[in-house]
């Protein structure tokens, strides 16, 4: 029999349409990240998994999941039940991010959101907006009393190259990386341009919007696979954090249990 340590790992698991981020926070150090597409099937989940938990079986693990793909939440959720034995904490079943949400329809606002919007006003502070470059591209709004007042959503990155590829008989699927000009010299670095370039200023001027319609000079807080990429692009983000959600699902761990905070 395998004697537990008394150390807490916390598995943080962030479901989204195209991949789950899945972070370790040993104690109060987050330790360890790693990405596995969302349509993989549950072996695989299941062997990423086991490798990613294999230095930590001996200790105390917590599993906390937020997830907008309740399909693969239920396979991740078998997982560590049949498979490891634990029995994961899932974010608007049984535990709600601890911030007021003033939606009209509060269910209907992603769970990633409620954590990323919890997340920025506990580490960043507040008035604020959040800039999700994920599958859609979100943007939203905490206001100066911490509350969640809602948001924009716009097609992402992938969305838009896919759909230039996919409904026109000549445009190509491109990977995205840098052009060569803001004036594309060929059909590949034209659509690099547009899609860097036009979502940044977008990004730009929906913040601009937002700022004048609230009568508010909130911080822009970027997370999301891209948003490394887009801060290069915007002239109005302030701060990058491609890893708000999986520190968000920690500090609601955090508050409802005694595991220290220090991220």
């Amino acid at each position: 029999m395998i004697k537990k340590q008394n150390k807490t790992i916390l598995i943080a698991i962030d479901i989204g349409n195209t991949s789950m981020s899945v972070g370790i926070f040993l104690g109060r150090r987050f330790v360890k990240k790693t990405r596995i597409p969302t349509v993989s099937k549950e072996q695989k989940i299941y062997t990423r998994l086991s490798r990613l938990l294999k230095p930590y079986i001996c200790c105390d693990i917590k599993v906390i999941i937020s997830s907008v793909v309740p399909c693969v939440t239920k396979n991740v959720k078998h997982i560590f039940t049949d498979k490891f034995k634990l029995r994961p904490i899932i974010v608007g079943k049984h535990v709600k991010a601890p911030i007021k949400n003033l939606y009209k329809t509060p269910a209907q606002v992603g769970q990633d959101r409620l954590v990323n919007a919890f997340a920025c006003k506990q580490i960043y502070g507040s008035p604020a907006i959040i800039i999700d470059f994920g599958t859609a591209t979100t943007f939203d709004y905490v206001n100066k009393r911490g509350e969640y007042e809602g948001g924009i959503i716009t097609p992402g990155v992938e969305i838009t190259i896919n759909s230039l590829a996919e409904n026109t008989a000549l445009l190509p699927k491109i990977k995205l990386k840098k052009p060569q000009n803001l004036i594309g010299k060929d059909t590949s670095d034209s659509i690099r341009s547009g899609v860097l370039n036009g979502l940044a200023c977008m990004c730009d001027g929906l913040i601009e919007k937002i700022k004048k319609d609230r009568k508010s000079s909130p911080i822009v807080v970027a997370t999301g696979g891209l948003a490394r990429v887009f801060c290069h692009y915007s002239k109005h983000i302030n701060k990058v954090d491609q890893d708000l959600t999986l520190k968000g699902l920690y500090l609601i761990f955090s508050k409802k249990s005694t595991l220290p905070l220090d991220i």
